[in-house]
């Protein structure tokens, strides 16, 4: 069954650029395209940081991974928007750890990391935060994209295989693992291995991700341990 649409139907009328200061091609269709984006003026209607929190919220709807109480870690955590919709799930008596490269602002009820989950210690250090196993691993890491589909693929792959090798030393049985893909690429080995080590793997593509996004998140469930 697919998710809701997590703005109810609701549309924005199109916007347009009024102000005549003179502005590369690139940036006006970036403004125009955040202007007219109804994800975009949701976000800051209900408070998030960013209009990524419906891509979660849409796979949340869809797959039940948020449940009061859960302990989370969230990889490429910044700027948190992803972090208010699991702290708004999990709870008081929930803990949430992210991370990211890039430093993001103090939130109630989250532990940040300011650090490069590709190395050893930062790893070891994000378990001592956590303090115990998983219900559940997110990873919304991705490269710094070059353009060539390929390389970028390739980049986000070694990320993703990363951060389930992480995740299968710490989830708890019954467990959930998401991250995101790019389509267009091979990442057939990479879903099997997820199928040999969870109950069930899909893929999502939720209706926040932009149309021109090759963004995808492969969502598995019922971790069976390794």
């Amino acid at each position: 069954m697919p998710a809701k649409n997590p703005l109810g139907g609701k549309r924005v009328k199109a916007a347009a650029l009024t102000s005549r200061k003179k502005r590369k091609a690139s940036s006006q269709q970036w403004l125009m395209r955040q202007m007219n984006d109804p994800y975009v003026h949701a976000a800051k209607e209900k408070g998030f940081r960013a209009r990524a929190a419906f891509k979660l919220i849409e796979i949340d709807q869809q797959y039940k991974l948020l449940r009061a109480g859960m302990v989370v870690v969230d990889l490429g955590a910044a700027p948190g928007s992803w972090c208010q919709v699991v702290s708004q799930k999990i709870g008081g008596k929930g803990k949430l750890v992210g991370i990211d490269l890039l430093p993001i602002d103090p939130m109630a009820q989250a532990i940040f990391l300011h650090g490069d989950f590709t190395d050893d210690a930062t790893q070891e250090k994000l378990i001592e935060l956590v303090d115990g196993k998983l219900d559940l691993v997110l990873s919304d890491m991705a490269p710094n994209t070059t353009g060539h589909a390929k390389t970028d693929h390739m980049r986000i792959m070694a990320l993703a295989e990363m951060a389930f090798d992480w995740a299968s030393h710490h989830l708890k049985t019954g467990g959930h693992f998401v991250c995101k893909l790019f389509q267009g690429g091979e990442s057939g080995d990479f879903h099997k291995t997820l199928q040999k080590h969870f109950a069930k793997v899909n893929y999502a593509k939720p209706s926040a991700s932009r149309a021109g996004s090759s963004e995808v998140y492969l969502v598995a469930t019922g971790f069976k341990g390794i």
